[in-house]
């Protein structure tokens, strides 16, 4: 089986699990892995304006179900990962952008163009903690895909889910929503039930060259 093959069988692998087996648990060495693509996703500036919560407490997965529409894999999975959205890091007042920017061991004038020209092309974006979660929460979307498919790859599933009550969430992790908002619930761990069948559009319905 060549990669090509190898990469698509991993895809069909991945669904969306309803019902994980609590007794199979993932191993530090695997969740690390699965964490560590997240880290060294592609990020709009390479800003990374984000955070992955990692909770195996049961206690805290229990407190935090009825705020995720009661939905089973919440306290079914092994690892829960709570996506959240940089806030505060993402201004150009925090000093965090330019940290992240002299990585790249730019020269003075080259750095403080970079600055000038991230401010004035966000400008819109930054001038609301809202419009900067919109424009995260979308950079988490990279890493959380990543990590599923890395996951995947490894014979782990998982089950994105975006149907939770933010401001409860937020509120059971004692979150500063200043600082980070939750874009996204990402449980881990082992199948209970056999995958469901998987449909799909077809090639040509969704792809169009243009040439």
């Amino acid at each position: 089986m060549n990669k090509k093959e190898e990469f698509l069988n991993m895809m069909n692998f991945r669904h969306a699990c309803k019902v994980f087996n609590e007794t199979k648990k993932i191993n530090d060495e695997d969740m690390h892995y699965i964490l560590d693509v997240a880290r060294v996703s592609p990020s709009s500036f390479g800003m990374e304006a984000w955070k992955f919560l990692v909770i195996t407490n049961e206690e805290l997965k229990a407190k935090l179900k009825p705020f995720c529409w009661n939905q089973v894999q919440i306290t079914s999975c092994s690892h829960l990962v709570i996506v959240l959205a940089g806030i505060e890091n993402l201004k150009v007042e925090s000093g965090v952008v330019e940290s992240q920017l002299m990585r790249r061991n730019l020269p003075k004038d080259k750095l403080e163009a970079f600055i000038e020209l991230y401010a004035s092309h966000l400008g819109n974006t930054l001038n609301s903690d809202e419009n900067i979660y919109q424009w995260s929460a979308r950079q988490t979307y990279i890493a959380s895909a990543n990590m599923m498919n890395a996951a995947a790859s490894i014979g782990i599933d998982s089950c994105p889910i975006e149907g939770f009550e933010k401001d409860n969430v937020e509120k059971v992790l004692d979150l500063d929503t200043k600082k980070y908002q939750v874009a996204m619930v990402l449980p881990f761990g082992y199948r209970l039930n056999e995958q469901p069948a998987k449909f799909r559009s077809k090639f040509e319905d969704v792809v169009e060259f243009i040439k």
